[in-house]
This record gives structure tokens, sequence and C-alpha cells, in this order.
């Protein structure tokens, strides 16, 4: 039944790869399945028999599908349905797009659509790498124009050694991720993250990812040679030469002038009219070819930036090749948020706000890695008007979820752990303006924040990006480049660290690939550059974290207690941890192994319901101090709660530091006081004295200032022999 059926195997860094075709998907113009260790990859490739009308780019899409059944597990959703793409799904997505479509004609506008469907998951074997690796090949065999194949690995660092590919336990330990694509001659696209690697770490990483890849494309070659498919031909939207000569004549030298600025706004406005005389001339010559006169102008714009480049050494706003445009940096623009950064390149401008809240605030996750929650979210927004344009806000599209995910990688690793800092951190990066590299900026302006909010970072890290432009065997770099630069040039090679070394990478390309030349000019050039940001403007701004966080913050303590206790601070139904919840104001999270966390805006609230916590669970002795509140007043005293379910007198005798006449002279009913345990009787009952509370704890004594007629609250702070509670995180609800 399955004539055309064929398997082809190879060895993939120490696993079995196996790729299956003509079995499934015969309507498709390319599939494959792929089998990497059990980690199994459905890739589908189609295309449209004729090109879209009206459009100027090439319209590719890529998805990356992760199927809850590939875990064995059933949706949670009310439908039982996977719903939209995870983040993660989302980022991988563009992983995949960025080095396949550099090897596209670029005048094609057929529709293409490529699938990559995870049916089945190993967390020893990744599934987005067998999905590269499937899409390469499925191109391949297919009958679209395609210049491939590629390859693309993983590359981690473990004990000082490349690993291709690590494992899931080789992935916990790595101090590098690196996603490295390949063609056979050059490095078509980088994805990294990594915690604070030098720079020539991450290069040799880089060329190992290389070398490993030109296995696979050998591999993929023989398979393309054997069932591989004659390409289709198709209408191209290439501008006839005659027409872009004639339009290049005569708008070049007009082109030119409003070209040669460094405001973006001011080059809009002059090329406006530029546009409409060359329609006015040309629309008549050339009658229902629009799209194919802008694609002329572009191209001539294209002209002369590139000629600036490579031959004048200029680039379009008078800066040096290496010279960044005018920075700034501002912090605690906002007042009542926990922290706010503001930072400056050109006229890319980012406004980055950082808030804080308990750990039971992280964001679940529910993709089909191991990664279940998150307490380091940021998200990235970029409204039209950073651009001038009037466009409605739709919500986060893939770009912004793109840039929002590298800022996020760039600053975990100099996150303090949960035990060092018990929050949950929420960035949230505003574009304001943006004329190029607003990745980057809103890296900046994110530790800016972060710094200002008091957030005990290890390192500022900055972020820079470097331009490439090509022609032959003629390239040249430059750094920070603005949009025009981005949008004419051939590479946009965004790096981020500290002055230390690399925390992310990402690399889009519009030509095939890079030589490793290149990739060294790129990470030294961008070494430079973050350091130079960092020294000369972000640290001048804000020299080190905040010692104290914003009084609008929440104040966090933590404590762990033994595991069977945990049932007696929730109580039943939850009563006892709410109480205390009601009682002081706060909120308490605690983790199945223990650790309890108290947040809250006032910190003697948290001190107050920590200590209950500890009253809860260590059993009172002779001598220790406790806050309590008054439940009953007798004549003969009152009776303070110290703790939900632990209750003990105060004797009238012992309410103060001189003598009491009337229980009520002194305390009333719902006050709360202090007290020290005197005794415990063979009943367990507490005896309890305010009167040598007040000694130890205030210093009074009978011969000399009598305590306060009426108490003045909790003291911050905790007490002796109930105290040490110290910063954390947590989060069962309470």
């Amino acid at each position: 039944m399955f004539e055309n059926f064929r398997t082809f195997e190879t060895d993939f860094a120490g696993r079995p790869l196996v790729i299956e075709t003509g079995k499934m998907t015969q309507l498709a113009n390319g599939a494959c399945l792929v089998r990497y260790g059990d980690t199994v990859v459905h890739v589908a490739v189609t295309a449209s028999p004729k090109p879209r009308d009206g459009i100027d780019f090439f319209p590719l899409s890529v998805d990356f599908e992760e199927k809850q059944y590939a875990l064995g597990k059933i949706p949670g959703s009310f439908g039982k349905r996977e719903g939209r793409p995870s983040e993660k799904a989302i980022l991988v997505s563009r992983v995949i797009d960025r080095p396949i479509r550099p090897l596209f004609p670029k005048d094609m506008r057929n529709d293409v659509s490529i699938f990559c469907t995870v049916m089945d998951y190993d967390p020893d074997c990744m599934p987005e790498i067998a999905a590269m690796v499937g899409t390469s090949i499925a191109l391949s065999i297919s009958d679209i124009p395609w210049n491939g194949p590629i390859s693309a690995v993983s590359v981690g660092l473990v004990d000082d050694e490349f690993v291709i590919n690590p494992n899931k336990e080789q992935r916990a330990k790595s101090k590098m991720a690196v996603t490295v694509a390949s063609t056979d001659s050059r490095i078509a696209m980088i994805e990294a993250g990594a915690d604070i690697v030098p720079d020539d770490v991450m290069y040799n990483g880089i060329m190992a990812g290389h070398k490993a890849n030109q296995h696979i494309i050998e591999f993929i070659k023989g398979i393309q040679a054997e069932i591989g498919r004659e390409k289709f031909e198709y209408p191209s939207n290439e501008p006839d030469a005659e027409m872009l000569e004639a339009i290049k004549a005569f708008a070049v030298d007009d082109v030119r002038t409003a070209l040669d600025t460094d405001d973006k706004k001011v080059r809009d406005e002059r090329l406006k009219p530029i546009y409409d005389a060359v329609h006015e001339k040309f629309d008549a010559i050339y009658p229902d070819q629009a799209e194919k006169i802008d694609e002329c102008l572009y191209r001539t714009q294209k002209y002369i930036v590139r000629r600036w480049l490579l031959d004048e050494k200029k680039r379009v706003d008078g800066r040096g090749m290496d010279e960044m445009r005018p920075l700034a940096s501002e912090v605690g623009i906002l007042p009542r948020v926990h922290g706010s950064g503001l930072f400056t390149r050109g006229q890319t401008q980012v406004l980055t706000i950082t808030t804080l809240g308990p750990v039971s605030d992280q964001q679940i996750l529910d993709g089909i890695d191991d990664q279940t929650s998150k307490r380091y979210i940021h998200h990235y927004n970029f409204p039209s008007y950073s651009v001038g344009e009037t466009k409605p806000s739709r919500g986060p599209g893939r770009r912004e979820i793109g840039h929002g995910a590298l800022a996020e990688r760039a600053l975990v690793p100099v996150i303090p752990s949960v035990e060092e800092f018990p929050y949950t951190i929420r960035l949230v990066s505003e574009i304001l303006s943006s004329n190029g590299s607003t990745s980057q900026g809103s890296i900046c302006g994110s530790t800016l924040s972060l710094m200002d909010a008091g957030v005990p970072i290890k390192a500022p890290v900055a972020g820079i990006s470097c331009g490439l432009i090509t022609e032959g065997e003629r390239w040249m770099t430059m750094v920070d480049i603005q949009g025009l630069e981005d949008f004419f040039g051939d590479m946009d090679f965004k790096v981020a660290g500290t002055k230390e070394g690399i925390t992310a990478i990402q690399m889009d390309l519009k030509i095939s690939g890079l030589t490793p030349d290149m990739v060294r000019e790129a990470l030294y050039k961008t070494h430079i550059a973050r350091n130079y940001i960092l020294d000369e403007v972000m640290l001048k701004a804000i020299p080190e974290p905040r010692k104290e966080l914003s009084k609008y913050a929440p104040k966090m303590l933590s404590t762990v207690i033994p595991i069977d206790k945990i049932r007696e601070v929730i109580g039943s139904g939850g009563k006892v941890i709410q109480k205390i919840c009601a009682e002081c104001d706060v909120k308490i999270d605690i983790e199945e192994d223990g650790h309890v966390y108290v947040s809250g805006i006032d910190l003697d609230n948290c001190n107050r319901a920590m200590e209950i916590v500890n009253t809860i669970v260590n059993d009172p002795e002779p001598g220790a101090i406790y806050k309590g509140r008054v439940t009953r007043l007798m004549d003969f005293g009152a009776f303070v709660e110290i703790a939900p379910g632990k209750e003990g007198l105060c004797h009238i005798s012992q309410l103060d530091v001189k003598r009491t006449e009337k229980v009520t002279d002194v305390v009333n009913v719902d006050d709360i006081i202090i007290v020290k345990v005197l005794e415990i009787d063979d009943k367990g009952r507490l005896n309890l004295s305010r009167r040598e509370a007040l000694i130890e704890v205030e210093g009074l004594t009978p011969e000399n200032d009598a305590a306060p007629r009426r108490p003045a609250g909790p003291r911050p702070g905790g007490f002796h022999k109930n105290g040490g509670s110290k910063p954390r995180n947590g989060s069962h609800n309470g």
C-alpha cells in the first residue's frame, strides 16, 4: 500500500535519528516523520499554487505545535482541546523561521506554510531540534523552491566541556543553551542563553555546533538526492531591469538627500513627495504595477545606504562605524511603582517598570517540557505610536513575545534565587519610541528598573546590536544599528551581557549565513559597546541596587516548619490560616516542603503573622515572649491568645509594672500586647506576664516610667526565642 515508504537513519549526537517518508501526509508538498530517540515530530510543508496579490514580501508561516498527548496528558481546558500556542511554542516557531527564510527566493510571493507537530516527547531529545531538522528535510525533498538544506543543534556547556544536544540531566547543569543552525558553509542562525559565559567560550561553542551540523547536512543531501522532487516554477515578482534603472535614475538624487538625516521623522516626511512624484510619472508607463514601482524605490534606498556604508564608510546619521547614538538613563520615573527605568538610545526609548509580588503570583506554564512555572516574567509592548503610526492595539504578537523572551533570557542569570529574594518579579517594557534595537533597549531599561526596585541582581546587564553589510567577498560591521540600517542591511546580531560575559544572543539574517570571522568580530564589537553603555551611562544613573524596597512594595518573611505541622497551621478547612491572614492583613503561602512565606505591605503585620505561625508550630516555653490578642477580661486578669488555640491567663498582678486596680485600666478585648510565658502547668495551661515582658523588652521597672495605660500596638521586628524569620517565598495560598 505504501510503495513510496522509505526510512533513513543516522547517529545524531549519540542517539538514533530516523526519518520516515512516503507513508503519511501524501497530499502535502513535502513531509516527514522525525524520530529522535523517543521524541517524534511530524513535519509537513505546503505552498500555494499561485502568488498572493498585492504584497511586497514573501508570505512564510511556521507553526510549532505542542500536543498534550505527547506527554500522555488530557488538556485541562473546558473543551479538553489544546488552546493557543504556548510562548515556548511561539519562540520555537520563530527560531525555525529565521534560518530557513533567507534561503527562499526573494522574488517569490507564493504562500508557504510549515507545520511541526510534536507527537511524542522524550525529555532527553529536544523536539525543537527534531523539528528544525525535519523542516529542512521536508523542504529539501519537496517541490518548493528552497536553497537548503540546513541543520541545527543545541550546544551545552557542562563541566567546561561542550555537549551537543544535551540530555535532560545535562541541560539542568549546563552553563549555556545555544541553538546553532548552519548551511554547509555558513552559520545561519544563533539563539543563545548563557550564565555569564566569556565571549571566547561562546564563540568556540558556536563553532562546535556549526561543525556538528555538517554531518546532518550531508545526511539530508543524501535523502534529497534519492527522493527529492523537482522544484516548481513560479511567477517572479522581480521588477523589470529597465523599470528599475529608469526609476532609479529619476529619483536617486532626491532619495539620497532625503535619507541624509539622523531624524527618522524628517526622513519619512522627505520621502513622501518623492514617492508621489515617482508614481505620478511611472504609473502611466507601467500600469497595474504599483507594487513593483514601490519595490524599485525600496531598492534605490537600499542601493544608496549600502554604497554609503561600503564605499564611503558613512552612516545615515553621520556616526562612525563603531559609534553609538546619544545615550541617556534615568530611574525613579514613576513614584508609586516598585521600580522604573528609562533608557534612551537615539530615537529609541524604552520605559521598564518592575512589580514585586509573592511567589504564589508566579506564572504557571502548560507546555510539554519540564518547566511548570517561572517567578521572573518579562513582557514587552510595542504600541503603534512608537513608530508614529495609527493602529489599534490587538495584544502581543509573535514579535512582542519574542522580544520579551529575549530580554527575559538576558536577565535570568543575574536574578537572585528565591532564597535570596522571595518575590515574583514582573518587568514590563513599554516601547515609547522605536528607531532600531528596541529589544536591546528593553534589556538596558530593565536593568535600571530592577536596581531602582532594590532587586539585588548579581550584575548589571546591557544589550547592543551589531549590523552587517556584504557584497561578494567584501563585508563590514557596524555597532548600534538604527532602523534604516536594519532594514537595508544583512544582519541584526543582538548580544546582551554583563562586563564579564554573555547572557543572551539572537541573530537575524537576510543572507544565507555568516563566516566564523564575522561572528568573532560581532562578539568583539558588542562586548566593547555594552561595557561602554554600562560604565558611561547606566551605572552613572544608579551605581548599584537600592538597599531598601519601595514603601509600596510588599514585605516578605519566611521560615521552614516541619511537614507534619503544616496541617496545624492551615487548620480545618483553612480556618486557622484564614484567621491569621485576616487578623494581620497579610498573605501566607505554604509549600509542600514546609516553607512558609508571609507577605504584606506592613512589616509589623508580617512579623506578627510569622510569630503566630512559629507559636503554632513550636510549643511555648517558659521565658519566651510573644505578641498576643486579648480575648476575654475577668476581674482577676485577662486571657491572651498568642496563637490560634493557644491561650493563657495574664493575672491582674502581671498586667503592668505598677499596681493595677482594674483590668480595664490597662487592657481591653482585642488589644495586642506583649507577654512573657512564666510557666506551663501540668495541664498545659499558660501563665503569662505583661509586666515581665515590659521589663525585659522595654526596660521598664517599678522605679521608672510606668507602661502606657493603653497598649500602643505591635512593635516592629520579632522577639527573642520566636524571631529568626528571613525573606523567602512560597505557593500555598492562605
